[in-house]
């Protein structure tokens, strides 16, 4: 992989809270990196598929999805190195990321929120996309619901803050037209 530019990208701010808020840095991976990372993820990565209850009924969850602790798992070295390069530009101690592989546009994830209890407070959650460009909505989860659009593109990082998840919801609708996958990664610091 390339060592991040001296010139890192600027980033585009959405929310501003006291733990740097939401934002998006595009261009944190260079295109072809990003296509070689996406390569390795979609053919190695272990993916599942997964049920939960919504709705009173077991319902299939609309994309697939693989975990990997950072600090305990034999990672392969790609996947290692996006690691270390996503820790490194954000000076955070990353210890977990999950993956979500959204195979077409019909694939999506509700909006929600990470739950606080799962992570350390004031570490940031960072999104890494790769493959087909998606859009992600932001929205205040009070009235009057301001919400914000963000097209993800390949290479990008889109960074959450932890108090932002107890004012914000995030999600990525379905695309009806798109036909390319995408993959997500989501670096957490979790306990223990």
């Amino acid at each position: 992989m390339h060592q991040a530019s001296l010139f890192a990208p600027t980033p585009q701010r959405f929310i501003a809270d006291d733990e740097d808020g939401v934002y998006y840095l595009p261009g944190v991976f260079a295109a072809d990196e990003a296509a070689q990372l996406f390569d390795s993820l979609l053919a190695r990565a272990e993916w599942s598929a997964c049920t939960r209850m919504m709705y009173e009924r077991l319902v299939d969850v609309p994309r697939r999805i693989a975990a990997y602790r950072l600090d305990r798992d034999r990672l392969p070295p790609w996947l290692a190195q996006a690691a270390q390069r996503v820790s490194v530009r954000l000076d955070t101690p990353f210890n977990s990321v999950g993956l979500n592989l959204y195979r077409d546009g019909a694939d999506s994830v509700a909006l929600h929120n990470d739950k606080l209890r799962d992570l350390i407070p004031a570490r940031p959650i960072a999104v890494l996309s790769l493959g087909a460009p998606r859009r992600m909505l932001l929205r205040a989860k009070r009235p009057p619901h301001r919400q914000w659009q963000v097209e993800l593109e390949p290479g990008s990082l889109l960074v959450m803050s932890h108090a932002s998840q107890r004012h914000y919801d995030h999600g990525i609708p379905k695309a009806p037209g798109v036909t390319a996958p995408r993959i997500s990664l989501a670096f957490r610091v979790r306990p223990g």
